[in-house]
């Protein structure tokens, strides 16, 4: 089954002061840098949905995608804009599975585990999950749901992620969160430093 990847960072960043938190260091290199390191290989071809001027991430080399419903209208809108992506320019891939730019610590088989997850379940949607906690952003979509995505954002105002997936059949893939939880966000400032602890004693 082939996959794109998708990196939501279309957010406002409101907790970082409205800076770009995909583009702040955590140690020397920048989280959107790590989380790439960590989801290129799992999948089929990158792409990277973000508002505003595409030429700040132009070192990356990733196509970047804006959201087409207006007014920050959460990750459900980048949802749609990395499945509308995948069908006009990826017609090979199926699924996109979607994750946060502010997880360092992103699982390595994350995309292989939803992917066996959905199909163990006979479900239509995955999602992951982790210290009793589930993450709908880090989740695998099916390409063709687009339409329905679109609706619900347009029509009737959808914009939890939860609303959304509650319609289908859902499998949630729980992952260990020992040593690190590897959902762990990095939203505020300190956040940041409890990252780089965390990395510090990773690499001890």
């Amino acid at each position: 089954m082939k996959i794109v990847g998708l990196l939501l960072a279309g957010g406002q960043s409101r907790r970082m002061g409205g800076d770009d938190k995909a583009l702040r260091l955590l140690g020397d290199v920048t989280l959107l840098d790590r989380v790439i390191e960590r989801l290129r290989p799992q999948v089929y071809g990158l792409v990277l949905n973000a508002n505003g001027d595409p030429a700040r991430f132009a070192r990356f080399a990733l196509p970047v995608v804006p959201d087409s419903i207006p007014g920050f209208a959460g990750p459900l809108a980048g949802v749609l804009a990395g499945l509308d992506w995948a069908a006009s320019e990826r017609p090979d891939c199926s699924y996109v599975v979607s994750v946060a730019t502010d997880a360092p610590f992103l699982p390595a088989d994350l995309v292989a585990q939803l992917a066996e997850g959905r199909r163990e379940a006979g479900a239509e949607l995955a999602c992951a999950a982790s210290g009793g906690r589930t993450h709908p952003v880090f989740g695998l979509w099916p390409v063709r749901l687009r339409e329905d995505l679109r609706r619900a954002l347009v029509d009737q105002e959808i914009r939890k992620v939860d609303l959304f997936t509650a319609r289908y059949r859902l499998a949630t893939v729980s992952f260990p969160d020992a040593p690190v939880d590897p959902f762990f966000n990095a939203n505020r400032p300190e956040d940041f430093e409890a990252a780089a602890a965390l990395l510090a004693a990773l690499d001890a």
